[in-house]
């Protein structure tokens, strides 16, 4: 099943997802980069945390990281982090179980009106709030 939903808004991509795109796992990085020649959405979050795991955990110099983010902010509608996002995070986080930051993600998502989210953190076919979450590897 394509990533995309079928009403053709993009899917929303969590930080777990574009990792590989910097990982040894070539198969799940050959997939994270199919997922780029499409249209994504990720919110600034998704780019602190890469940033974050790109330099403590793959080693990622400032020019390589900079490189990185400066090719997934070109092929992504990066959403930014507001207020709202921030109360809506809170009460997701609260209703559904959530981490707080998992939650901010999902909020992201559904205000930026995506169908589905691809991320290997939550259950494959959990839907949220009318927003479907998928493993993109499963």
């Amino acid at each position: 099943m394509s990533p995309v939903a079928a009403a053709g808004r993009p899917p929303f991509v969590d930080t777990n997802v574009l990792l590989y795109l910097i990982s040894a796992d070539d198969a799940k990085a050959g997939r994270a980069e199919a997922l780029l020649a499409g249209r994504i959405v990720i919110s600034v979050q998704v780019l602190n945390e890469f940033a974050q795991v790109a330099r403590r955990k793959h080693s990622l110099d400032w020019a390589e990281l900079a490189l990185s983010l400066a090719g997934v902010r070109h092929f992504a509608e990066v959403r930014p982090l507001t207020i709202e996002t921030h109360e809506r995070g809170l009460a997701l986080a609260q209703r559904y179980q959530l981490g707080l930051y998992d939650a901010m993600i999902v909020a992201a998502a559904i205000e930026a009106g995506c169908d589905s989210l691809l991320s290997e953190d939550f259950q494959h076919g959990q839907i949220i709030d009318g927003m479907t979450i998928r493993n993109p590897f499963a």
